[in-house]
This record gives structure tokens, C-alpha cells and sequence, in this order.
């Protein structure tokens, strides 16, 4: 079926606990998958130990479960981000497991239409959210030229106050 879309308006960004979120990209069965097995793990881990499960904790985990399949793939990459007690952590990963931490990063088909504007943009000196304008901009640009990328987007944005996805309203205005 070559590069059928079957619909432009998934959600790609998974709330897996106050401190913790996945974003997704490509095949959403094998995603949605993952995401379901990091939320089990990560109320059994809160369950059993009394305290969430560090960021880096569920990177590992996701990592071991796709190095696991690697023999048949899961057609996913995905970005696990959070804040824990160490601070403020994204891991990247890949259909093999391949586990990297990064500052700055995109996934998807979109993503390389995405980095033209992160990486002329990113700063580290600043504040989230002097940079959701930047985050927006970036999505916008790969939603607008890349066919496979789709025609909504999600922000969310993991605080001491714990995970908040922003509105419609929000969204509208950071693009503005």
C-alpha cells in the first residue's frame, strides 16, 4: 500500500504519568503498543516502590523492549521526555532500541523539515517557554511540507507542576 495515510490526525503525544510523556511516529499499532506497556510498568514501578519511575528508567525499558524486536522491527520511533529528581531529560529512540539523551530533537517524516527551524532557533539559554513559539513553528513547517506529517499537532510541556497538554487557543497563538 506504499505511503498510505490512513489518517492525518493522530495523537502523538502520550501522557504516561504526571512526570512522564512518549511522542510517537510511524506505525501508530506498534507505537500505541509501547505506550500501553510504559504506563503499565510505570504505575507498577510508583505501585511498588512509592515513587514515580525516573525518566531515564523508562527510556531503558522502551529500549530493551524494541532491541527485543529487532529481529521484526516495531515500525515506530519515538521521544520519551520528562522531569524527575536528576532535572529535565528526552531520550531519543529508534526501531532497534538505539537509546540516545539529546537537548533538541524531531522524529517522524517531517523531521528533517522540523530541524532546518530547531536548529537555527534552539537555545539552550532559554526558557520553555520562550521556546514553544520555536517548538510550534517547527511542526507547522514540517506539517506544511511533508504529505505523510499530519494536520494537527499536540504540545505538551512537563513542569514541577507535573504533564499539561496546551489548548487550542494556546497553539493558535505561539503560530500567530
Amino acid at each position: 500500500m506504499g505511503h498510505l495515510v490512513a489518517h492525518k490526525k493522530a495523537k502523538k503525544i502520550h501522557k504516561i504519568d504526571d512526570h512522564l510523556a512518549m511522542t510517537i511516529a510511524g506505525g501508530m499499532a506498534d507505537a500505541q503498543w509501547v505506550v500501553d506497556v510504559l504506563r503499565a510498568n510505570a504505575s507498577l514501578y510508583k505501585l511498588e516502590l512509592g515513587r514515580p519511575m525516573p525518566v531515564r528508567s523508562a527510556a531503558v525499558l522502551v529500549a530493551n523492549l524494541l532491541f527485543q524486536r529487532r529481529l521484526f522491527p516495531l515500525l515506530t520511533q519515538l521521544l520519551i521526555g520528562g522531569r524527575d529528581h536528576e532535572g529535565c531529560h528526552v531520550f531519543c529512540l529508534d526501531p532497534f532500541g538505539s537509546l540516545t539523551e539529546e537537548e533538541c530533537v524531531a522524529t517522524g517524516s517531517g523531521s528533517f523539515i522540523a530541524y532546518g527551524v530547531l536548529e537555527s532557533s534552539y537555545d539552550k539559554g532559554k526558557t520553555v517557554t520562550e521556546m514553544l513559539p520555536v517548538v510550534v513553528r517547527a511542526v507547522s513547517s514540517a506539517m506544511s511540507r511533508d504529505v505523510a506529517s499530519g494536520d494537527s499537532f499536540d504540545v505538551a510541556v512537563i513542569t514541577e507542576g507535573g504533564y499539561r497538554e496546551l489548548t487550542e487557543e494556546e497553539k493558535k497563538k505561539l503560530a500567530g
